[in-house]
């Protein structure tokens, strides 16, 4: 009787035991290990920590590191992909050797402006191309927080309306064959220059101009330079706040929603706070005398659009895409 007791007793706890653990599994947290290469003093990080970290809540841990101190830039996707990373802040270009098609949404022009942009992410246009990166990457995209737009500034005595008005200006853009093609498809002449040695080659006459942001014109000090801003925004530029589907599918559904609240949390913040900033510096560089127009980007974009049509980067572009994108707002 002692023993059957004793059995007894020993089956009620591993009973016990067993009812309690699922509640023990809800109350762990769900830890994010997320890269990115912003530094740690960059306006992203804060508010990725600010909209998104603090808005995830008690349940989750997020473990952030920056200044590509986790993985390097580029190598983000394969991390995730071999599970050692959760979460990355990527640019559309780290998809493009596994999923050919997202080459589409780096083409320059290839939104009218900020809010043709945003139409088209909060749209459904994009829903077969995210399906087909899921399959393939094995990622999740939950947002897409803006970085900010390209525009040309140039030395000079005239202002440049359209791509013809580009022929013969020498316009630095990042070494490496993609880029070099936004410059021709632009109608200048691309130059291959490093980021760094951009401003001696201004001062120097190597180049006439350069592609770059309103901020990273103001910490470049190319605005000592150059004479005119023409907001062409020939690459409005968002990232992709992706997660990968592992850590996605180890979720539940409550958790899952949390996070993909708090996403386009970062998202809508990082947005005002680049649109902010871009509006901060354009007011600076016009007290400065920089003359600071805008083109005529309906040209700007027919041509380059043309441009790319015809060439090899449009070759895995799906069908259709590009118009149902421009139809987008319309």
């Amino acid at each position: 009787m002692r023993f059957l007791k004793t059995i007894l007793a020993c089956g009620a706890a591993v009973t016990a035991l067993n009812a309690a653990l699922p509640a023990v599994a809800a109350d762990k947290k769900v830890q994010l290990i997320y890269s990115d290469t912003v530094s740690e003093n960059d306006i992203r990080t804060t508010t990725l920590r600010e909209s998104f970290g603090k808005c995830l809540g008690d349940g989750f841990e997020l473990k952030d590191y920056h200044g590509a101190t986790l993985f390097k830039q580029g190598t983000e996707l394969n991390a995730m992909q071999r599970g050692n990373l959760d979460m990355g802040n990527l640019a559309i270009y780290d998809f493009q050797n596994q999923v050919p098609a997202t080459s589409i949404l780096g083409t320059p022009f290839l939104f009218r402006d900020y809010a043709h942009m945003r139409a088209v992410y909060d749209s459904d246009v994009l829903d077969d191309l995210l399906a087909e990166i899921e399959k393939k990457a094995k990622v999740k995209i939950l947002s897409f927080p803006y970085i900010g737009a390209r525009h040309i500034g140039y030395k000079g005595d005239k202002e440049i309306m359209t791509p013809e008005d580009l022929k013969g200006v020498k316009l630095r853009m990042p070494p490496g064959e993609g880029w070099q093609f936004v410059g021709t498809a632009m109608g200048a002449t691309p130059v291959p220059i490093p980021f760094a040695e951009t401003y001696t080659a201004l001062q120097t006459g190597a180049i006439d101009g350069q592609d770059n942001g309103f901020p990273a014109i103001h910490s470049m000090k190319f605005d000592e330079i150059i004479d005119h801003i023409g907001k062409t925004a020939h690459l409005i530029a968002a990232n992709e706040f992706t997660i990968s589907l592992k850590k996605w599918n180890s979720m539940t559904e409550e958790q899952q929603a949390k996070v993909q609240s708090c996403a386009d949390n970062f998202e809508a913040a990082l947005d005002k706070v680049t649109l902010d900033q871009e509006a901060e510096y354009e007011a600076a560089f016009k007290q400065e005398g920089i003359d600071v127009y805008t083109p005529d980007n309906a040209a700007f974009r027919k041509h380059v659009l043309e441009v790319y049509q015809n060439s090899k980067y449009a070759k895995d572009w799906p069908p259709g895409l590009l118009d149902k994108i421009s139809a987008v707002g319309e």
